[in-house]
Parts: structure tokens; sequence; C-alpha cells
């Protein structure tokens, strides 16, 4: 079930409010909007995260979502902007959306060419510019998973040795 470790980031996103930074979730009519200029309907723990978080930001990680529901005046981190701004310029893929720039000349995408278990798209790269055929990597089997890997990467959990309880670690500084 991926949406587990969807549930999971959000836990560790709730325990380090203080470095999240998200400009709030967006409504059902929205996401509809999204998923019909795209011509793809989201995954189950993608559409929690738009419609809970929209856009997300921890450390120096940022995940793309929705900003607001003007998807052709918009900017990074706008995934359907983002998406839609690929596809016309570098002749991206339909079946791929943008959710993350390494900002090393490679995209993170959900892949609707390859899917997990459920059914649902992968992350996978993309290198944008390249022939459609080329190979895409998996990065997670969901969106949750990349969720969960992404907040792992910025919030180090650790355990205080004398009390025993949780404690969370921000880019090797203690929170």
């Amino acid at each position: 079930m991926m949406i587990k470790k969807y549930e999971e980031a959000k836990k560790i996103l709730s325990e380090n409010s203080d470095i999240v930074f998200s400009i709030g979730g967006c409504d059902e009519k929205t996401v509809i909007k999204a998923e019909d200029i795209l011509s793809l309907k989201f995954p189950n723990d993608y559409r929690r995260f738009l419609k809970e978080y929209g856009i997300l930001s921890v450390g120096a990680e940022e995940v793309y979502g929705i900003v607001k529901d003007d998807f052709i005046d918009s900017s990074v981190p706008d995934a359907i902007w983002y998406t839609l701004t690929e596809r016309k310029e570098v002749n991206m893929p339909p079946y791929l959306i943008v959710i993350y720039d390494t900002t090393m000349g490679e995209l993170f995408c959900l892949n609707y060419k390859k899917l997990n278990a459920d059914g649902e798209p992968k992350v996978t790269t993309y290198a944008a510019g390249l022939e459609e055929d080329q190979t895409y990597e998996v990065i997670a089997e969901s969106f949750g998973d990349f969720l969960l890997d992404r907040v792992s990467d910025d919030v180090f959990y650790v355990k205080d040795s004398l009390t025993g309880n949780a404690v969370y670690r921000i880019n090797n500084k203690s929170s």
C-alpha cells in the first residue's frame, strides 16, 4: 500500500513544521483542472499532497505541485506549469509530470508508462531534450516513497541515548 510512505513523510513533516514551507493545499476543483490540462489522473498520494501542501520546501528539497489555478502564467515550483513548458519547449513526452528538478540537468517525474503494483506511476528520471526513447531510471516506486526519501535526506532521525525520545537533526545540526 503506497499511501503508507506518504503518511510516514507527512508525520516527519508535521513534527518538523518549523523547517517546512508550504503554500497550503489546493481545492479539488483545481486538482481536477490540473489533471484535465495534463490529460492524466494523479495518483492518490500525489493528489493528497496537492490538497494538503500544494508545494513543499524542506531544507534544500523542493517538491513541485500546484501553486495556483493559472497554469500558464506561473513558474517553478508549479509542476503543471513546468510540465506544460517542458512539453512545449523540449517535446517532453505527455506521460510524464515534473515533480522535482535536480538542478543537474535531470528532472524527476511521475511516469505513467512505468507503473507500480498498484497501477500508479513510479517516479523516474528524465533528461530534458534527449530522444523520447531514453532510459528512465526508477527513483521511487511511488510519489509517497519519493517524498519520504526527499524528507529523510534533510531530516535525519536519531534517538536520544539518555531518554530514548525521538530527536530530529536537520542537516546534521540538532533542532
